[in-house]
């Protein structure tokens, strides 16, 4: 990999160039400029196009950017496919590379703490993941990042995301947020303007266009939405028919209600599931396998769950992870005892008993806040998903049904619209419980 200085990237700054030749230019990533150091995001604001046939997207993109450090020279987000075409920041042309390390943009001038400045960039590109394009329709999942210019990484840096989707006129969009308002555009086209809510962590940023069906269901004061491609809306209210008794589950565990008041599903082809702020996408395939054992669904209530515990409540880094997934898995537990009875609870319980046991015979066994690497996927998930659900089913028992359900409210209420880390859980049980937690948080959570 070639290098250069980071002066050089700020001399090309100031020389006023409007675009710089990325592939000629190489920014090390060091601990000056490693992705995300130095800095928060407060929103990002993008006018964005996406072609399903090239399965590429072309936009703009505006960051508001925060310091936290004294003197910044420049600000790196995470690496991409995509090609710059053009950096300014506060208006003024910019230095920019984008390689392996990072999508590095160079500041004109030192920026001190607490200061903002606003970035915009141009580019265009097919991402390398988190986009699937079907026939006639687009839609993305998880790596937010691969598709606009964002931090993928960093889930404590909560952020606004405003959104202008450019949607051939006979077509249905969705997004993270709520569609504020359409307008016209050239060539037959309307923009559809989605705003978040409320900020949230980059990687639950997403979009879908396409020929969708839709129905919707108002249920105790939440606008519940179904869509998807290549079906009835006769079909979209069935398959979703347990969502309104799902939110309501949620709501009294949770002791909030609905984050923003709607929940959008999209039904896609294969067995996709994946949450997003405010919506979910839902594997056809995924519905298909349990549809002869209603009690063995769990992808509904799995992603619903993530509505609160992982988008509302977030860990604040990955080594903490196992808040999103060992809760989201746990109440999808229990959500099958309150609607199938203590036999349903047991038997998911017992499948994340024969994950986690799998992963021992394989001699890998780590505490719920383990920092380092993974040997694989499903390793990950036996112990983040599973062994945080198990986790979760033995502070039941341990503290008692009333302690527990108060620790989770006092627990989600408390942390709403921010971010965790397992410490903050074990206060919360603590104080539910009057008594002292440690001992079995160093057993299972810090090893």
């Amino acid at each position: 990999m070639k290098s250069f200085a980071l002066a050089t990237l700020l001399v090309a700054a100031s020389s006023g160039a409007i675009q710089v030749d990325s592939s000629a230019m190489r920014v090390p990533v060091d601990a000056q400029l490693a992705v995300g150091a130095g800095f928060e995001v407060e929103r990002y604001a993008l006018s964005l196009a996406a072609d399903p046939a090239a399965r590429s997207v072309t936009g703009t993109e505006t960051i508001t950017v925060r310091s936290l450090r004294d003197g910044l020279r420049a600000i790196v987000f995470s690496p991409n496919a995509l090609v710059i075409d053009g950096a300014t920041v506060n208006g003024r042309a910019t230095g920019f590379a984008s390689d392996a390390g990072g999508i590095s943009i160079a500041l004109p001038a030192p920026v001190g703490r607490g200061r903002a400045v606003t970035v915009n960039l141009r580019y265009h590109g097919i991402p390398r993941r988190g986009v699937t394009a079907t026939a006639g329709s687009i839609y993305t999942s998880y790596f937010a990042c691969d598709w606009m210019i964002c931090l993928q990484d960093a889930p404590g840096d909560k952020a606004w995301f405003d959104l202008d989707l450019r949607v051939p006129r006979a077509m249905t969009s969705l997004a993270a947020g709520r569609m504020i308002g359409r307008s016209r555009a050239e060539g037959g086209a309307v923009i559809h303007h989605w705003r978040s809510t409320r900020p949230y962590s980059a990687y639950l940023f997403g979009f879908a266009v396409g020929p969708f069906a839709r129905a919707s269901v108002r249920s105790n004061g939440a606008e519940l939405i179904h869509y998807g491609e290549g079906a009835e809306e006769s079909e979209l209210i069935r398959l979703f028919a347990e969502t309104p008794a799902m939110v309501a589950f949620f709501e009294d565990k949770a002791g909030l209600r609905l984050p923003g008041g709607r929940y959008a599903q999209l039904l896609v082809p294969g067995r996709e599931a994946q949450e997003a702020s405010t919506y979910s996408l839902i594997g056809r395939g995924e519905l298909e396998r349990g549809a002869a054992d209603p009690s063995s669904q769990w992808v509904i209530a799995h992603e619903l769950a993530h509505q609160w515990w992982g988008n509302l409540v977030t860990t604040e880094t990955w080594r903490d992870f196992w808040l999103n997934e060992g809760i989201a898995t746990f109440m999808t537990a229990a959500w099958k005892e309150h609607r199938f009875g203590v036999s349903a609870y047991r038997a998911e319980l017992d499948t994340a008993r024969a994950r986690l046991a799998r992963a021992r015979d394989a001699g890998w066994d780590r505490p719920l806040a383990f920092a380092g690497p993974y040997p694989n996927l499903g390793t990950r998930r036996a112990i983040q998903y599973s062994k945080g659900a198990l986790f979760m089913d033995h502070l039941r028992t341990m503290i008692g049904e009333r302690a527990f359900w108060a620790g989770i409210r006092a627990f989600t209420r408390g942390h709403a619209g921010g971010t965790v880390t397992s410490i903050d859980l074990q206060r919360a049980m603590e104080g539910a419980a009057r008594r002292d937690l440690s001992p079995v948080f160093r057993e299972w959570v810090f090893g």
